[in-house]
């Protein structure tokens, strides 16, 4: 099985986030760092070498792949900011349709920018997917 490539390591989170060419999506991702702080109570970590991330889980899925992966993360992506809900969006429905301006995959929310969302919403699903993956 290949190994994982995201995986957290010691590069400088701010140093990344700085090097954001776009002005809004930079100042944007610091505006969701700080955010995801507030929220999780961790620092924020870098996942392999695009992925701001906030602690960490076990996951196993049925096909029996496992591995570890931040608890909720984010990214500046050339075509959006991309916030990683590893608890997918099922539950979340009524807040899905609060949100905003954006698209979703699995477990990515993509956004174009900030002022697309409604910032308490988008609080608040952050805080229920770390509540869910963490059972708190």
């Amino acid at each position: 099985m290949a190994e994982l490539k995201t995986k957290v390591n010691e590069a400088s989170v701010n140093k990344f986030l700085n090097s954001v060419a776009d002005k809004q999506k930079r100042e944007d991702s610091f505006v969701i760092l700080e955010l995801m702080k507030k929220i999780t109570k961790y620092e924020p970590k870098m996942w392999g070498s695009s992925i701001v991330g906030f602690g960490s889980y076990h996951y196993k899925y049925e096909s029996g792949r496992e591995g570890d992966i931040c608890l909720i993360g984010f990214s500046p992506r050339k075509q959006n900011l991309t916030i990683y809900i590893m608890s997918g969006f099922s539950k979340y429905a009524d807040l899905m349709k609060k949100l905003g301006k954006h698209k979703t995959g699995k477990a990515c929310l993509y956004i174009n920018k900030l002022e697309d969302i409604n910032m308490k919403v988008l609080e608040e699903l952050i805080t229920q997917s770390v509540k869910t993956l963490t059972n708190k």
